[in-house]
């Protein structure tokens, strides 16, 4: 497995927001909920706004994907949000989706954020799980983006151990 950076408008990278898309749809028609999709501006994912990375599996096939771009400032300092963190099914269960979100925090760092920001729904369980597991913590809606439900945080902070948003 590796990760690598690519332009979000990349033509992997694009077929994988795709399939995120079509799984978001199906899975909130499920729950009688409309989706409402909307692919990223590139420029937002492109260094020092943002980046976004691709997912390879072992045999260096494109499996998954995620993102972070600039927000305005938060209470403490330079703010990123994670968005589009999205894994093929076949390739869930290994650890990736964690590496992933590293990858992305690492990302983050070195852009200077002292923040990180993210949206889900409810319904997303299994992110949440794994938002938990990373480091992050409810908070308050920072966002009006119809398609979520929770919103969590994760300060990261400067010569000390990293710690939730109150």
């Amino acid at each position: 497995m590796t990760l690598r950076p690519s332009p979000v408008d990349a033509a992997d990278a694009h077929e994988l927001l795709a399939e995120y898309f079509r799984d978001r749809t199906e899975g909130f028609a499920e729950l009688d909920v409309s989706y409402r999709t909307t692919f990223p501006d590139p420029a937002a994912f492109e260094p020092p706004a943002g980046v976004f990375i691709v997912l390879d599996d072992d045999e260096g096939a494109p499996a998954g994907c995620g993102g972070i771009r600039l927000l305005s400032p938060g209470a403490h300092g330079t703010r990123y949000e994670v968005k589009h963190l999205y894994l093929r099914p076949r390739t869930r269960g290994r650890g990736w989706s964690r590496l992933l979100m590293r990858e992305l925090e690492s990302r983050a760092r070195g852009l200077g954020a002292r923040e990180l920001v993210l949206d889900t729904h409810h319904s997303l369980e299994a992110a949440a799980a794994l938002y938990a597991r990373t480091g992050f913590a409810a908070i308050p809606r920072y966002n009006d983006n119809p398609n979520a439900s929770r919103w969590y945080g994760k300060v990261l902070g400067e010569g000390r151990t990293d710690q939730a948003l109150p």
